[in-house]
């Protein structure tokens, strides 16, 4: 998969992932301070759902040398490999339109709650429903509302 990276409007760089319909774009994000941009830009918490996989990613870490200084060599790449995939989605302009969390490698499991929100947790299906769909073609499988949307099925 090929991967460039863009400033997306927020003064920092998020990776490519793939086109959307209407000029959108998905991106992924893979730091603390982009997740702190992300969920101040869409006032929701996903950067507090960020840390947490973050942290339970590196506490899986087994470092394969006993030396200390040579223990946290792989640790990033473990964190990369074990994090789930934090995307947002924005217009040309670089506005935030939605954000996601995958599962980890984009692959299917079902035991995995994938989350899709709009600004303030809002709904981003009847607005950018091409949107998700492509992303899920991009990855392989089917993001529907039922599934991806944490709040479908409650009334307000």
């Amino acid at each position: 998969m090929y991967y460039w990276y863009g400033d997306v409007g927020c003064g920092f760089d998020v990776k490519y992932v793939c086109d959307a319909p209407d000029g959108k774009t998905w991106f992924q994000f893979e730091t603390e301070v982009e997740a702190d941009r992300e969920s101040a830009l869409m006032d929701h918490a996903v950067a507090k759902y960020f840390q947490r996989e973050r942290t339970k990613a590196a506490q899986s870490y087994r470092p394969a040398s006993r030396t200390s200084f040579e223990q946290n060599i792989g640790l990033e790449s473990h964190i990369r490999r074990q994090m789930p995939h934090f995307l947002t989605l924005r217009d040309a302009e670089g506005s935030g339109l939605a954000t996601a969390m995958l599962p980890p490698g984009g692959r299917d499991d079902l035991g995995f709650k994938i989350i899709i929100v709009g600004k303030r947790n809002s709904d981003p299906y009847p607005q950018h429903e091409g949107a998700i769909h492509a992303l899920g073609a991009h990855f392989g499988f089917a993001l529907e509302r039922g599934r991806c949307f944490p709040y479908a099925g409650r009334s307000a």
